[in-house]
């Protein structure tokens, strides 16, 4: 089986290489990429085709809900899943519907990111 081709866009550089770390050590995942706001998110999207985006909500150039807009105005097929700092139910409510799969919390990260990402690619 082919591994889940994962973005991962996040402006804080040391979070997004800690992400990738925890992904790393799944051999079901590789990480093709990184954007550091929201605008190289979309570009890279669909440059690089991944199966799952993981955008980070609170993004510099074009916020994360602006910019899993854009992705799925490109392609309705791509999973994006959220990452957020807090549970806010407008955040979360705005992430759905602009076509998120699904958010995870930044604290809940090591322990739920690599099933949610397994969960949502297999929609696809």
């Amino acid at each position: 089986m082919l591994p889940i081709r994962v973005l991962i866009a996040d402006d804080h550089r040391l979070f997004a290489e800690a992400l990738e770390a925890i992904l790393g050590a799944d051999e079901r995942i590789a990480v093709v990429g990184h954007a550091a706001d929201g605008d190289e998110a979309v570009r890279l999207a669909g440059e690089l085709r991944p199966d799952v985006v993981l955008m980070d909500i609170s993004m510099p150039v074009l916020d994360g809900i602006e910019a899993a807009k854009a992705i799925r105005a490109g392609d309705a097929a791509m999973c994006i899943l959220m990452l957020t700092g807090s549970n806010s139910r407008a955040a979360v409510d705005r992430a759905r519907k602009v076509g998120a799969a699904g958010y995870v919390t930044k604290d809940r990260i090591a322990a739920e990111l690599i099933d949610a990402i397994v969960e949502i690619s297999a929609r696809r």
